[in-house]
């Protein structure tokens, strides 16, 4: 789960790292409002969005007066704003975040990720801050320093000296330094993050150390444990077909393409996406309904597959074991009757109570075709959506 800027800013007040002083507006009024309890000009207007890139979309602006500030947040507020995370399509902009600007001196970049190979928590510090850290990783990854804490130990000062050294930071700043990566672990750790991010993180010229930026993930899977977490959550930021679908537990993310499935197992679905995609078609969607599906999850399936209007044609590829191909041949049975299908459907199914799917299917009177393997679904549903 995402959340906002200033959401991550509060966490990180409270987890004793320095942010800037601001407030969050929903309009120009109470964005000149803010700017004004600031105390000093000039100010910056940062619009709240789920993504990175903001700035090069124009939805990072700095303002000189009261004035200023009414007019980019009156800009910005409402606006469609499109940068490399968003996709072309943008997202409308429905808060901005105004605080005190800040005399830089040095950016530099902090982050935090979970690293699976290793079963180990990363530190990333890099002195090229400000910057597409993806950018920076893949044309000069020398200039990453990455320090690995065992999560069973804990993280130790000698972690934090690691990351500090690397940086060429002045005297003064390195023993802050290292209690705030030391702050900004304990926060990863507390609230079963799964990234964090702090760019630019900005030395200023009395030397001080302020996370200009804030970013922080969470892991979904961990998330029952953090109720205060998901009231964090926006649903205006998020897919209205994942919403639906994240009701009634089905793995659904929205795609693209103009083929909808539906698969039972992860690995199964991203191995149906790609032969899709070899057959020549683009898949539109991911939707794992998981090994213990009952009839109604496979219908909610299916029916949020089809209320996506880029779907000119489904492929329902089931290997059967936990989830019976005659439980899935009910759903989508019971799916077409309640929504109707207007888009040919393509079925593969093996395994479990196949022969009795199979029947269920035959008799439903539904215009269904089957196929013999998983190419010969994946080359049918192709020549249907040509």
């Amino acid at each position: 789960m995402k959340i906002h800027e200033y959401q991550a800013k509060a966490l990180f007040s409270q987890a004793g790292i320095p942010v800037p002083k601001g407030g969050i507006a929903g309009n120009a009024e109470d964005a000149a409002q803010v700017a004004e309890t600031l105390g000093a000009y000039p100010v910056v207007v940062k619009a709240q969005i789920h993504a990175g890139g903001r700035g090069k979309g124009g939805g990072v602006k700095l303002a000189s007066s009261k004035e200023a500030v009414m007019s980019l947040a009156g800009d910005i507020i409402g606006m469609n704003l499109v940068t490399h995370q968003t996709g072309p399509g943008g997202q409308r902009v429905q808060n901005v975040l105004v605080e005190q600007g800040l005399d830089i001196e040095k950016e530099l970049y902090l982050g935090m990720v979970p690293d699976r190979a290793t079963a180990k928590i990363v530190i990333m510090a890099s002195k090229a801050g400000g910057m597409d850290i993806e950018k920076v990783a893949e044309e000069t990854p020398e200039k990453i320093i990455k320090v690995s804490v065992d999560p069973l130990v804990g993280i130790h000062p000698y972690h934090c000296r690691e990351a500090a050294f690397g940086l060429d930071l002045p005297a003064s700043v390195i023993r802050p330094f290292q209690q705030l990566v030391s702050n900004l672990y304990k926060l990863f750790i507390a609230n079963d993050c799964s990234l964090v991010e702090i760019n630019p993180l900005v030395v200023t010229r009395d030397e001080g150390l302020v996370a200009l930026d804030a970013k922080v993930n969470f892991d979904d899977n961990a998330l029952f444990r953090h109720k205060e977490i998901m009231e964090l959550r926006d649903l205006d930021e998020e897919d209205p077909l994942e919403v639906e679908a994240s009701k009634y537990n089905l793995n659904y993310i929205n795609l693209d393409g103009n083929v909808g499935n539906m698969v039972n197992g992860a690995g199964l679905a991203m191995a149906t996406m790609d032969i899709i995609k070899l057959a020549g078609a683009e898949p539109a969607n991911f939707l794992d309904v998981g090994g213990g599906a009952s009839a109604e999850m496979v219908e909610n399936g299916f029916r949020i597959i089809l209320s996506d209007e880029n779907v000119k044609g489904i492929l329902i590829n089931i290997f059967g074991g936990i989830l019976r191909c005659d439980v899935l041949a009910e759903g989508v049975v019971q799916a077409a009757q309640k929504t109707g299908i207007n888009v040919p459907v393509v079925v593969r199914m093996e395994g479990t109570n196949v022969e009795e799917g199979r029947r269920i299917l035959a008799e439903s009177g539904l215009n269904l075709i089957t196929a013999v393997d998983l190419k010969d679904a994946a080359q049918k549903v192709a020549e249907l959506v040509a």
